[in-house]
């Protein structure tokens, strides 16, 4: 099967690549995650200009049309450099809401703001009794009138702090639905934190929290299935941001252990190290071939795709920790230093591991047949 990219793809791949090389060194990374805002609208502006605020959408609604494995070559590239402005919850996640559900007017409107940089995005799902199946749903929006009243609450809204719009999972008489809600409307409260990857997060609280008709995306009251949808193609974006991340460990621990002395020798010279080396690199391997597998599984969508989702969130669970574990223990004692970009990569896989159902999870899912 032929892996090798297109020449869109290759041009995107670069872009990223010399983005991170020339504007997104581990020091400036740090300096972005210690600021108030927790990333630079500079560099959202210049996504914007890259085209990849653009990438997913359709050509419809002023997009590139791009697919998932466009999408999975420029996450590989951003989990490389541990990228933390809002991509991931924008663009990946609300833009793909908003196009499988959304009517024409909301997609011509909402799509066209995100692509120009001017309209940023959360998407709240999770909440405290349950990680991952939106099934589980316990927020309610009930009709009034003409209006919804929405209570509930959220828990680890990636991106709420800054975004413009959130769009809440509830639950109405029909099955689940999506609405957008201003988070500076009343009855709204954020409870931002910074993730232990340093990533911004929040709770959110909805307290009778009344939004129009117009507010829900779409018509549908059974929305499920589109959100199942789009948080499976989430999970090979983050995975993808995984590999990414393992790809630098592997490479950077190679190099260190080549300069690093020991008893007088290089400890790259330590076969047993050498061996380790290897147990890494082969992990790395596998777990780009399972991306790289799913990514067309998913792009066929139904049961077999959601299984595909699954075997790849088990896969980078065990090959993230593994190789982050080893590149650690091969720096040694520094290798846990806050100064040192080795343990930031292990807790941005270990976080990837977290969001959107742990390896746990998703391995039980297997076991269960997702519920056939």
């Amino acid at each position: 099967m032929d892996f090798s990219l297109n020449e869109f793809q290759s041009m995107m791949r670069d872009s990223a690549a010399r983005f991170i090389k020339e504007k997104y060194g581990f020091a400036a990374r740090r300096q972005l995650v210690a600021s108030e805002q927790g990333y630079s609208e500079e560099n959202w502006a210049l996504f914007a200009e890259l085209g990849w605020l653009a990438l997913p959408v359709a050509e419809a609604y002023g997009g590139l049309g791009g697919d998932l494995v466009d999408t999975m070559v420029l996450q590989l590239e951003l989990g490389k450099g541990l990228v933390v402005e809002p991509y991931f919850s924008t663009v990946l996640l609300s833009s793909g809401l908003i196009q499988r559900l959304g009517g024409e007017v909301q997609k011509l409107d909402l799509l066209s703001r995100v692509i120009s940089g001017k309209l940023k995005l959360a998407f709240a799902y999770a909440e405290s009794h349950f990680s991952y199946d939106v099934s589980q749903t316990a927020a309610t929006a009930n009709l009034v009138g003409d209006h919804y009243v929405i209570n509930g609450h959220k828990a680890v809204v990636l991106g709420a702090k800054t975004a413009d719009r959130i769009l809440v999972c509830a639950r109405t008489p029909g099955g689940i639905s999506v609405f957008l809600v201003d988070p500076e409307q009343p009855g709204v409260r954020l409870r931002s934190f910074v993730t232990n990857h340093g990533y911004q997060a929040a709770e959110l609280i909805l307290e009778q929290v009344e939004v129009g008709r117009e507010a829900m995306l779409g018509d549908s009251n059974d929305s499920l299935p589109a959100i199942n949808i789009v948080l499976d193609h989430g999970i090979v974006a983050l995975c993808a941001e995984a590999v990414g991340a393992m790809e630098k460990l592997v490479n950077t621990t190679t190099e260190y252990v080549k300069t690093r002395e020991q008893f007088g020798q290089k400890i790259g010279h330590f076969q047993v190290l050498q061996h380790r080396l290897v147990d890494m690199f082969i992990e790395y391997e596998q777990s780009k071939s399972m991306l790289y597998f799913a990514a067309m599984q998913l792009a066929q969508e139904g049961l077999e795709s959601r299984r595909a989702a699954s075997m790849l969130k088990v896969k980078i669970g065990s090959s993230s920790r593994f190789i982050g574990q080893q590149a650690i223990q091969l720096h040694g004692g520094m290798g846990m230093t806050d100064e040192l970009d080795v343990g930031h990569y292990f807790k941005h896989m270990t976080a990837i591991n977290c969001l959107l159902g742990s390896r746990d999870y998703h391995l039980q899912r297997l076991v269960d047949g997702f519920g056939s």
